[in-house]
């Protein structure tokens, strides 16, 4: 088989499997949300030490840690992951999977928005475009809620600035997950000691099919992970970029297809006009790119 269509069907299925989630946190319930995140994060702890031992990435652990400047910063992506994966898994288990799916249908935007703000880089004119669209659509929602979408919009600040975080690092995916639950995992114990010193816990109190549900929290973390670092490789980042609107689509989906949540006429109006801007910033990344690959070739050629 192809390195390339290797590679689509490895995106397909990181993206494929995130995009589910929304059908496997609600299998752990009654836990709520903070314990389950702390179980993610003890169990992804050891799943993602028994990979780096496994995928031989002990060394490049090593180099990591030695650099102060990195571990700053993915001890600053530690922190905004968690409130990622609290807040999905909260919205998830309470009836707002649409809204977890509008977080990551306008990550990509703030994402650029983010590095205008923090970066100084500029936007070209459409890309304004389409944050301008999305603001509306976020102004429309907000009043079809009659409330902020606050779900959607910590899910997608906070995965944007774990996405800042990383990209400044700069160092591997495995290694760098690694030592991200390495340090949350002690606040992680911390909290279900407690919860089992205070009889709160629900870990091996409704069976033991659903405890070893828990147990499977890292591999889950994992495996997707694997499959996007291995996709990232074989695919250009054009057709990476358009593979990370299958989890939104999916989400999406099972929440109006599968839970049955309320769209009225407004809620509908705020995501059309999310995918709009979502059209105008993806066929404009996608033009100035090739146009840019066009460029290039053209100067080497007249070289």
């Amino acid at each position: 088989m192809p390195e390339s269509r290797r590679g689509l069907m490895l995106g397909f299925a990181a993206y494929g499997i995130w995009g589910a989630f929304p059908l496997y946190w609600p299998l752990l319930e009654p836990a709520g949300a903070a314990e389950i995140l702390a179980h993610r994060v003890l169990w992804s702890c050891l799943t993602m030490g028994v990979l780096v031992v496994m995928l031989r990435r002990t060394t490049q652990l090593r180099e990591m840690l030695r650099v102060r400047r990195v571990r700053v910063l993915l001890t600053v992506a530690a922190a905004v992951i968690s409130v990622n994966w609290v807040t999905y898994i909260w919205g998830v288990n309470n009836d707002r999977v649409v809204e977890t799916s509008l977080g990551y249908f306008i990550n990509p935007l703030v994402t650029v928005l983010m590095g205008v703000l923090i970066l100084g880089e500029r936007l070209r004119p459409l890309q304004w475009m389409a944050l301008g669209v999305a603001s509306a659509a976020v102004v429309i929602l907000t009043l079809d809620y009659g409330r902020l979408p606050w779900v959607a919009l910590i899910l997608a600040f906070s995965f944007g600035s774990y996405g800042l975080c990383k990209k400044t690092a700069n160092v591997g995916a495995t290694e760098s997950l690694a030592y991200e639950t390495v340090v949350i995992a002690p606040f992680a114990a911390a909290y279900l000691t407690w919860l089992g010193a205070t009889g709160e816990s629900g870990f091996a109190t409704h069976g033991w099919g659903h405890a070893l549900l828990f147990t499977t929290t890292g591999i889950v973390t994992a495996v997707p992970l694997i499959c996007f670092g291995a996709a990232a490789t074989r695919v250009s980042l054009v057709t990476l970029g358009l593979l990370q609107y299958l989890a939104p689509i999916i989400q999406f989906a099972l929440g109006v297809l599968w839970f049955h949540e309320d769209m009225p006429a407004g809620r509908w109006a705020g995501f059309v006009l999310v995918w709009i801007a979502l059209v105008v910033f993806t066929a404009e990344a996608v033009t100035h790119r090739r146009r840019q690959l066009r460029l290039t070739v053209e100067a080497t050629t007249a070289a």
